[in-house]
C-alpha cells in the first residue's frame, strides 16, 4: 500500500516503472508474434514459392545464421551495457577469431588429413579461436578505449572505427586479400538428416553443431551473469559505476572481463562460419558486424536475452528475404528493419529506457 511518505512514494513509483516495462516487453512480444504469423501464413498460402516446405527449410537456414548473429550481438550488449560504448571494431574481432581458427586447423593438418581425431581438432580450433580473440579484446580495451573513458562520447566511438580498420588492414597485410577456405564439409560431413521424409526440411550436421554450440555458450553466459560474483559485478558496475567502485567492486577489472567475455563470443561465431560457410577473408566482419549490432538494437542493446532474440530475427528475415525476395535485396531489408525499430521502438523489443540517476 503506497502512503503519503517519501519511501513509500519512491518504492509505488519504482514499482509502477518495472510494471510498465513488462507490460512495454509483452506488448512488443505480442505484436512480433502477431506479425510472424501474419508471414507465415502469406509465405505458405499465398506467396509465389507456397508450401510449408520452403518456409521451413528457409527458417531452418535463418536460425542457424540467426545463432551466429546471436554471439556477435551479444559482445555488443554486454559492453554496452557497462560503457554505453557501441564497439564497432566487435565484428573485426569476430573476423580474426575465424583466422585463428584457419590457422589451427592448417597446423594441426587440414580438413583432409588431420593430424588428430576431427572432435578434438574442432575442440582446438574453438578454443583457440576464443582465447586469441578474447586477449584481442583485452588489448583493445586497455589501448584503444580506457584512456577515452572520460572523454566526450564521440572520441570512443572514432577510436572504435580507427581500430576496425586498422585489424583490417592488418588482416590484408598478414593473410593477403584471398579467400582461405575451411572445407568445413570436408572435416566433418557434407551429410544431414531429412525432416519429414524424402521430400521434408534438410537439416545439415554442420548447422547443429552450430545450433547447439551457440545455445550452450548462450546459456554459459546467461549463468555467469545470474549467478556468478563477477556477473553480479558486471551488474551493479552497469547500473553504477561509481557507487559499485565505492562498494568495493574493481570497475576496470570487470570492464575488462566484460571485453574478454564477448570477444571469446566473437571467436567462437567466426570459427563457426568458417565450418559453416568454409571461406573466410579479412573484410568478413565488417557486415557481420553490422548485422549483429543490427540484432543488439532490434533486441534491445544492453539486454542479453534481447540479443539472442534479435539475432535469431536478424537470422530470418535475412533467410526469408533471400528465398522470398531476392539475395540482392536481403541486407536492403534487415538495414531496413533497423531504420524502422529505431524509428518506433528506440530502446528495442527487450530493452528499457535508460534509468535516470538523481
Amino acid at each position: 500500500m503506497c502512503g503519503p511518505s517519501g519511501g513509500r512514494t519512491r518504492f509505488c513509483e519504482s514499482a509502477s516503472g518495472v510494471n510498465s516495462a513488462l507490460g512495454q516487453r509483452l506488448g512488443n512480444l505480442t505484436g512480433l508474434a502477431v506479425a510472424l504469423v501474419a508471414f507465415m501464413l502469406y509465405a505458405v498460402y499465398l506467396s509465389p514459392s507456397q508450401g510449408w516446405t520452403f518456409f521451413l527449410q528457409l527458417s531452418v537456414n535463418g536460425i542457424i545464421l540467426g545463432s551466429l548473429y546471436a554471439l556477435i550481438a551479444l559482445g555488443y550488449t554486454m559492453v554496452y551495457g557497462i560503457l554505453k560504448l557501441l564497439n564497432f571494431a566487435h565484428g573485426d574481432v569476430y573476423m580474426i577469431g575465424a583466422f585463428i581458427g584457419f590457422g589451427v586447423l592448417t597446423l594441426l593438418g587440414g580438413p583432409l588429413n588431420p593430424a588428430i581425431p576431427v572432435a578434438l581438432l574442432v575442440t582446438c580450433m574453438f578454443v583457440v579461436a576464443m582465447l586469441g580473440s578474447g586477449l584481442l579484446g583485452l588489448a583493445i580495451e586497455r589501448f584503444a578505449y580506457r584512456p577515452l573513458r572520460d572523454a566526450p562520447r564521440i572520441a570512443p566511438l572514432i577510436s572504435a572505427l580507427g581500430v576496425a580498420f586498422f585489424l583490417e588492414n592488418s588482416a590484408l597485410l598478414l593473410f593477403g586479400s584471398q579467400f582461405r577456405n575451411y572445407d568445413g564439409f570436408d572435416l566433418i560431413s557434407y551429410n544431414g538428416f531429412q525432416l519429414g521424409g524424402d521430400t521434408g526440411v534438410f537439416v545439415q550436421y554442420l548447422g547443429v553443431i552450430v545450433i547447439i554450440g551457440a545455445v550452450v555458450l548462450m546459456l554459459a553466459l546467461v549463468g555467469l551473469v545470474r549467478w556468478t560474483r563477477l556477473g553480479k559485478a558486471m551488474r551493479a558496475v552497469s547500473f553504477d559505476r561509481e557507487g559499485a567502485a565505492m562498494m568495493g567492486i574493481d570497475p576496470d577489472r570487470v570492464i575488462a572481463a566484460t571485453f574478454f567475455i564477448g570477444s571469446a563470443l566473437a571467436g567462437a561465431a567466426g570459427v563457426m562460419f568458417g565450418l559453416l560457410f568454409s571461406q573466410i577473408y579479412h573484410l568478413m566482419g565488417f557486415l557481420a558486424g553490422l548485422k549483429g549490432f543490427t540484432a543488439a538494437v532490434v533486441g534491445g542493446i544492453g539486454s542479453i536475452p534481447g540479443a539472442m532474440l534479435g539475432g535469431l530475427l536478424v537470422g530470418l528475415i535475412e533467410s526469408w528475404a533471400k528465398g522470398y525476395l531476392n539475395g540482392n535485396v536481403s541486407d536492403l531489408v534487415v538495414f531496413g528493419i533497423l531504420i524502422g525499430v529505431m524509428l518506433v521502438r528506440p530502446s528495442g523489443l527487450l530493452g528499457t529506457p535508460a534509468l535516470q540517476k538523481v
